[in-house]
């Protein structure tokens, strides 16, 4: 399952294990592709990876903090400090390698 996360709860949400952030808006295309392929891998890696996703127009002050211009992009925290940012439209596969190299 994929939560919902806000500015206000996304530093407990993403304070420990692994976590991968979705940060999206509901006009972005790429955002629409991007959203069922972390659904899909928080069905299969969600006993080891906690997945969230941010709509970064109604959560604007997270997206700054961490420099988000553009979207998608997949933010992942590793007991609370972040080790990995990808930005764009990323396949399964490589989102799946990326989280691996953190568990």
């Amino acid at each position: 399952m994929v939560a919902a996360t806000t500015d206000k709860t996304f530093t407990t949400d993403t304070a420990s294990g692994v976590t991968l952030t979705d940060f999206w808006a509901t006009w972005c295309g790429p955002c629409r592709m991007q959203s069922p392929v972390v659904e899909q891998l928080a069905d299969e890696m969600g006993d080891k990876v906690t997945f969230n996703k941010m709509d970064v127009d109604a959560n604007p002050e997270t997206a700054s903090n961490f420099g988000i211009m553009s979207i998608p992009t997949l933010l992942v925290k590793k007991d609370g400090e972040v080790v990995d940012t990808l930005v764009g439209y990323h396949s399964k596969d490589q989102i799946k390698q990326t989280l691996a190299q953190y568990l």
